[in-house]
């Protein structure tokens, strides 16, 4: 055989042990997965449409169940844009510099995960709240926090800051900063590094932090709830509202708003995919 030839590494086909345990554990998965998720969407759609496609579009006419959605969508508007750009700054900084506190910042960064979001939501009104720190500053200059939409917004940003963050840390470690030194050495500024050479090597890293970000942001429920008030038509988001309505017996438009919510799920975990395919093993 010549020198520098490559051999292709040996393979062996599966023994029948091997096979029937695949098989087993490919059908845990597959069961546990069909138990656990698909058959609770499945029951949510049907539910939803139980009364017919009249009454399912229906449900979406009741101004309160509009006033919720449209508070969904205006805190993910509010809250994924700030956490982005947390989370790029955030992790630059852990990525590429060395300073003290630095271990303390990773942590922080992981603080919502380790803390329940109704304790988040109870430290607000701690701060916000009409009996908090600065309850009588805020009454006295009108501006309102717990029972409004900025508690909302903070309880949000809150429990999902890290998403974006801990998505870009690692890459950003892996990646290097070779070429970005390279390019201030020959005189380009930070900004213009920046957009030419960092964001394109993060893009879909970014992007996938993103979705998962905006999914939390959606779908968010105990630190809202505590923060809200529940107030109708004014601080009541979409999993706030599907509580409401089933409370009242009233299925139907419960899990129609359930189900708004589920489709928001799938596409999530579609375009989640769509990034991790592009994307490939390298991240690029």
């Amino acid at each position: 055989m010549a020198a520098g030839a490559s051999v292709a590494p040996e393979t062996r086909p599966m023994t029948r042990g091997a096979k029937a345990a695949r098989a087993l554990m490919l059908a845990v998965s597959f069961g546990f997965l069909g138990l656990l998720l698909l058959a609770p969407l499945g029951a949510v759609l049907v539910q939803a449409l139980a009364r017919g496609i009249g009454a399912f579009l229906a449900s979406f006419a009741d101004p309160d169940t509009v006033s919720a959605i449209r508070l969904t969508l205006l805190t993910a508007a509010i809250v994924v844009p700030v956490n982005t750009v947390f989370g790029i700054c955030a992790a630059w900084a852990i990525a590429r510099f060395e300073f003290r506190g630095k271990s303390l910042l990773v942590t922080l960064i992981d603080l919502p995960f380790a803390v329940s979001p109704v304790i988040a939501g109870l430290v607000l009104v701690f701060l916000f709240g009409t009996q908090g720190w600065f309850g009588n500053w805020l009454l006295d200059h009108d501006l309102p926090i717990i029972f409004a939409v900025p508690g909302i917004v903070l309880a949000t940003i809150f429990i999902s800051f890290p998403y974006v963050a801990r998505e870009l840390i690692p890459l950003m470690q892996q990646q290097g900063s070779e070429e970005e030194v390279a390019a201030l050495s020959l005189g380009a500024g930070a900004w213009t590094t920046f957009i030419r050479i960092t964001l394109p090597k993060i893009r879909w890293g970014l992007l996938y932090g993103v979705i998962l970000c905006n999914a939390r942001v959606m779908g968010e429920f105990g630190a809202v709830s505590v923060v809200s008030g529940h107030i109708r038509g004014l601080t009541n988001t979409m999993p706030l509202q599907v509580e409401i309505l089933y409370n009242e017996y009233n299925f139907v438009a419960a899990f129609a708003v359930a189900s708004l919510l589920a489709m928001l799920a799938i596409l999530t975990l579609v375009a989640k995919t769509l990034v991790e395919w592009r994307s490939g093993p390298g991240g690029h």
